[in-house]
């Protein structure tokens, strides 16, 4: 073994099977005869307008963990074993490695955010200068958003189309497997992962009995789906009192499974025309994640900034104590109140309770969307920035492929028809454990809380407020 060095550097991508970069590097690596240095590193330098999320921070902590107990037990020299961590800016940090060390090749996997593109095109610019093997790969979705396009090659803005060109013209390639690593090498400056400063306040740590991080939780949790629930998807995922979901979004977000491994193993070596209606709507929700990623390529200001810009004179109401309201869920209507319990509690929301209380924010209580999506991004342990803003625009009617400006959910029919026996509530509000299957969805006859704003009130009120909007644009 020479004294060489092949870098891998981590990103959202913290896995060892069907990692791209980790495995071209390996390969390089034993052609070489050179060690492998795995880097993860905390950027001062955000990619995003918006920081890491609260949530977010007590996930990638324990992921990282995970991650390192799995790299370590797949050495196959038990020598250095912890992966490399560091705090900064990437060109920095590598510059100084490069000066002290006999780097031969930096591999990562591809992100999409504007600014990590631009920044890490320049990095890939600088070190290759420098005669260092610098590849880039696709870790983190099906098909790269550059490559899916309509048939006269024009960008793809709403959902069909995208679903229909991802099927028709793409081929989904095999997982790659694990690399085995004979060597690691251990860099004596790269910090300690308490030193990353992710777990900074007690409201993370009940995540701690609740959630199960890393690979192999993520492998079990998908083979516990596919076995369990997956063929009666279509049905089941409406309903937030089941276990109808693969609750697999956060592992998805931190890499630590990728959508090829979840898209190869929900089709079990059958074309996708033939699986079972339940398995195509799983993979339309995974392709519904890529057509997320699709928008924030073409619209890099997605957190911030509508996409149909004639919402930019929308008449929000900037409430701040409604808002308060929604985010304790204290509105008065259960359905709403109990799903941002359950976000506060365990990180994580049922995506049907996500519409209800993010059409509740933005058009009964006509509050920007924005406050919304920061709220998500910032509790949700799933907080992927392309679908988390995606989405709220799609609800807003602010988006590319948005709702109906008119589509305005009843809190109280969609508690009915969703949650009818008021399991879900009950779970998450236990003080109208003793109200019946009826009561508990009508909060005026009861001795909850009054409703912070009348629903009839609020859609007539918000439609009129979109109509306004349409004749300004007219």
């Amino acid at each position: 073994m020479n004294s060489e060095i092949t870098i891998v550097w981590l990103r959202n991508d913290l896995r060892l099977e069907d990692n791209p970069a980790l495995y071209h590097a390996s390969e390089y690596a034993k052609k070489n005869n050179s060690q492998i240095s795995i880097i993860y590193i905390l950027e001062n330098f955000n990619c995003l307008s918006t920081d890491l999320g609260s949530a977010s921070k007590w996930w990638l902590y324990n992921s990282l963990k995970k991650f390192n107990e799995n790299f370590s037990n797949n050495l196959i020299q038990k020598n250095d074993l912890d992966i490399n961590l560091f705090k900064g800016d990437p060109e920095k940090i590598f510059s100084d490695l490069i000066k002290k060390f006999k780097i031969n090749g930096i591999f990562w996997n591809r992100r999409y955010e504007a600014k990590c593109v631009e920044r890490d095109t320049k990095i890939k610019s600088k070190f290759k200068t420098l005669n260092i093997n610098v590849q880039t790969f696709n870790g983190k979705v099906l098909v790269e958003p550059w490559n899916i396009k309509g048939k006269q090659n024009q960008n793809l803005k709403v959902f069909t189309p995208y679903k229909n060109s991802l099927l028709g013209n793409h081929f989904i390639p095999e997982a790659l497997p694990i690399s085995k690593i004979k060597y690691h090498f251990k860099i004596s400056s790269s910090l300690k992962l308490s030193e990353l400063n992710l777990i900074s306040n007690n409201w993370m740590k009940k995540f701690d009995g609740i959630w199960h991080v890393g690979e192999k939780a993520a492998l079990t949790k998908l083979e516990k789906f596919i076995s369990n629930g997956i063929d009666d998807y279509d049905q089941d995922r409406n309903f937030p009192f089941k276990d109808g979901t693969s609750k697999l979004s956060p592992h998805l977000h931190f890499g630590e499974i990728s959508p090829v491994k979840v898209w190869k193993m929900t089709c079990n070596n059958q074309n996708y025309e033939k699986i079972s209606n339940g398995r195509k709507v799983f993979l339309s929700e995974i392709i519904w994640r890529e057509f997320a990623v699709n928008l924030m390529f073409l619209y890099p200001n997605l957190d911030k900034e509508n996409i149909k810009e004639n919402f930019n004179h929308f008449k929000w109401d900037d409430n701040k104590e409604n808002f308060k309201a929604w985010t304790k869920g204290t509105t008065g209507y259960p359905i709403v109140d109990a799903a941002m319990k359950e976000l506060w509690n365990t990180g994580w929301m049922h995506n049907r309770a996500r519409m209800i209380t993010a059409s509740f924010l933005t058009k009964h209580l006509l509050i920007p969307w924005q406050w919304g999506a920061n709220w998500f991004h910032d509790t949700l342990l799933d907080a992927d920035f392309a679908s988390n803003y995606a989405s709220w625009q799609w609800v807003a009617g602010s988006g590319a492929d948005a709702a109906p400006y008119f589509r305005i959910f009843n809190p109280i029919t969609q508690s009915s028809k969703f949650d009818p026996s008021g399991k879900y509530i009950k779970k998450y509000i236990p003080e109208l454990k003793n109200l019946d299957s009826k009561e508990i969805h009508s909060p005026s006859k009861s001795s909850y809380k009054s409703m912070i704003v009348d629903h009839k009130f609020a859609r007539e009120r918000a439609l009129e407020t979109y109509s306004y909007l349409r004749k300004l644009n007219s």
